[in-house]
Protein backbone atom coordinates (compact mmCIF):
# COMPACT_ATOMS: atom_id res chain seq x y z
CA UNK A 1 0.00 0.00 0.00
CA UNK A 2 1.40 3.50 -1.13
CA UNK A 3 1.27 6.42 1.36
CA UNK A 4 -1.54 7.65 -0.29
CA UNK A 5 -3.47 4.99 0.04
CA UNK A 6 -2.34 4.49 3.84
CA UNK A 7 -4.98 4.89 6.35
CA UNK A 8 -4.66 6.73 9.14
CA UNK A 9 -5.30 5.52 12.68
CA UNK A 10 -7.37 7.33 15.41
CA UNK A 11 -7.81 6.59 19.00
CA UNK A 12 -10.94 8.09 20.61
CA UNK A 13 -11.31 7.96 24.17
CA UNK A 14 -14.93 8.27 24.80
CA UNK A 15 -16.78 6.66 27.66
CA UNK A 16 -20.40 7.20 25.95
CA UNK A 17 -21.32 4.63 23.36
CA UNK A 18 -23.60 6.97 21.10
CA UNK A 19 -21.08 9.00 20.53
CA UNK A 20 -18.64 6.50 19.51
CA UNK A 21 -21.20 5.34 17.24
CA UNK A 22 -22.09 8.58 15.64
CA UNK A 23 -18.16 9.78 15.64
CA UNK A 24 -17.37 6.33 13.31
CA UNK A 25 -20.49 7.13 11.13
CA UNK A 26 -19.45 10.74 11.12
CA UNK A 27 -15.55 9.94 10.15
CA UNK A 28 -17.41 7.08 7.11
CA UNK A 29 -19.85 10.55 5.98
CA UNK A 30 -16.26 12.49 5.71
CA UNK A 31 -14.81 9.79 3.79
CA UNK A 32 -11.98 9.99 5.78
CA UNK A 33 -9.40 7.23 5.18
CA UNK A 34 -9.34 6.20 9.26
CA UNK A 35 -9.28 3.34 11.30
CA UNK A 36 -10.89 4.48 14.83
CA UNK A 37 -9.98 2.76 17.66
CA UNK A 38 -12.67 3.49 20.66
CA UNK A 39 -12.29 2.77 24.03
CA UNK A 40 -14.24 3.89 26.86
CA UNK A 41 -11.94 4.83 29.85
CA UNK A 42 -8.70 6.43 30.70
CA UNK A 43 -6.75 3.49 32.05
CA UNK A 44 -7.91 1.44 28.82
CA UNK A 45 -6.48 4.06 26.96
CA UNK A 46 -2.91 4.55 28.39
CA UNK A 47 -3.10 0.39 28.67
CA UNK A 48 -3.63 0.38 24.19
CA UNK A 49 -0.53 2.84 24.26
CA UNK A 50 1.33 1.40 25.78
CA UNK A 51 0.82 -2.21 24.04
CA UNK A 52 -0.16 -3.44 28.06
CA UNK A 53 -2.18 -6.74 29.00
CA UNK A 54 -5.30 -7.25 26.26
CA UNK A 55 -3.49 -4.42 23.65
CA UNK A 56 0.01 -5.97 22.97
CA UNK A 57 -1.01 -5.52 18.89
CA UNK A 58 -2.33 -2.37 19.16
CA UNK A 59 -1.19 0.08 16.34
CA UNK A 60 0.43 4.04 17.25
CA UNK A 61 -2.49 5.85 16.66
CA UNK A 62 -1.65 9.26 14.77
CA UNK A 63 -4.11 11.30 16.42
CA UNK A 64 -6.24 10.71 19.79
CA UNK A 65 -9.55 12.25 20.29
CA UNK A 66 -9.72 12.64 24.08
CA UNK A 67 -13.01 13.24 25.91
CA UNK A 68 -12.74 14.78 29.49
CA UNK A 69 -15.59 13.41 31.39
CA UNK A 70 -13.85 9.58 32.20
CA UNK A 71 -14.59 6.84 34.06
CA UNK A 72 -11.29 5.04 35.65
CA UNK A 73 -9.08 7.89 35.47
CA UNK A 74 -10.29 11.25 33.90
CA UNK A 75 -9.36 13.24 30.60
CA UNK A 76 -6.79 15.50 31.89
CA UNK A 77 -5.04 12.65 33.75
CA UNK A 78 -4.84 11.08 30.73
CA UNK A 79 -3.69 13.91 28.88
CA UNK A 80 -1.12 14.62 30.90
CA UNK A 81 0.37 11.46 30.89
CA UNK A 82 0.20 11.34 27.35
CA UNK A 83 2.36 14.56 26.65
CA UNK A 84 4.48 13.42 30.04
CA UNK A 85 6.00 10.34 28.55
CA UNK A 86 8.63 10.53 25.72
CA UNK A 87 7.15 7.86 23.66
CA UNK A 88 3.29 9.42 23.69
CA UNK A 89 3.73 13.37 23.99
CA UNK A 90 4.51 13.58 20.04
CA UNK A 91 1.13 12.27 18.86
CA UNK A 92 -1.38 14.92 18.78
CA UNK A 93 -4.06 15.03 21.21
CA UNK A 94 -7.67 16.95 20.44
CA UNK A 95 -9.87 17.38 23.35
CA UNK A 96 -13.27 17.01 22.48
CA UNK A 97 -15.93 18.72 25.27
CA UNK A 98 -19.05 19.82 25.70
CA UNK A 99 -17.67 22.14 28.79
CA UNK A 100 -17.45 25.92 27.77
CA UNK A 101 -15.83 26.95 31.13
CA UNK A 102 -12.63 28.65 30.03
CA UNK A 103 -10.30 27.67 32.93
CA UNK A 104 -11.16 24.09 32.20
CA UNK A 105 -10.30 24.59 28.52
CA UNK A 106 -6.81 26.75 29.66
CA UNK A 107 -6.03 23.41 31.68
CA UNK A 108 -6.32 21.86 28.50
CA UNK A 109 -4.19 23.63 26.78
CA UNK A 110 -1.78 24.15 29.62
CA UNK A 111 -1.61 20.35 29.16
CA UNK A 112 -0.20 20.44 25.90
CA UNK A 113 -3.75 19.54 24.27
CA UNK A 114 -3.47 20.16 20.79
CA UNK A 115 -6.73 21.60 20.07
CA UNK A 116 -10.16 21.89 22.40
CA UNK A 117 -12.58 21.26 19.94
CA UNK A 118 -17.04 22.02 20.98
CA UNK A 119 -19.07 19.06 20.97
CA UNK A 120 -21.13 19.33 17.86
CA UNK A 121 -24.63 19.19 18.76
CA UNK A 122 -26.28 17.60 15.66
CA UNK A 123 -24.99 14.71 12.89
CA UNK A 124 -24.19 17.29 10.07
CA UNK A 125 -22.38 19.38 12.66
CA UNK A 126 -20.48 16.26 13.61
CA UNK A 127 -19.17 15.16 10.23
CA UNK A 128 -18.21 18.47 9.52
CA UNK A 129 -16.15 19.34 12.16
CA UNK A 130 -14.85 15.44 11.69
CA UNK A 131 -14.41 16.58 8.19
CA UNK A 132 -12.39 19.73 9.24
CA UNK A 133 -9.85 17.32 11.77
CA UNK A 134 -9.15 14.73 8.97
CA UNK A 135 -8.74 17.54 6.07
CA UNK A 136 -5.98 19.01 8.66
CA UNK A 137 -4.28 16.16 10.62
CA UNK A 138 -4.61 13.92 7.70
CA UNK A 139 -4.27 15.44 4.41
CA UNK A 140 -2.62 19.02 5.55
CA UNK A 141 -0.30 18.42 8.65
CA UNK A 142 3.20 16.34 8.77
CA UNK A 143 2.65 14.53 11.85
CA UNK A 144 5.60 13.37 13.67
CA UNK A 145 7.21 10.12 12.60
CA UNK A 146 7.65 7.39 15.56
CA UNK A 147 11.49 7.42 16.28
CA UNK A 148 13.23 5.23 18.51
CA UNK A 149 11.77 4.43 21.95
CA UNK A 150 8.13 5.80 20.03
CA UNK A 151 8.26 3.49 17.12
CA UNK A 152 5.59 0.33 17.77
Amino acid sequence: MSWEESVGQVLLIEDNAADVRLMHEAFKEAGARVQVHALRDGSSALAFLHREGLQTAAPRPDLILLDLNLPAKGGKEVLEEIKGDPSLKRIPVLVITSSRAHEEIARCYDLRANACIQKPVGFTELVAVVSSIYQFWFQTATLSPPTGAEAF
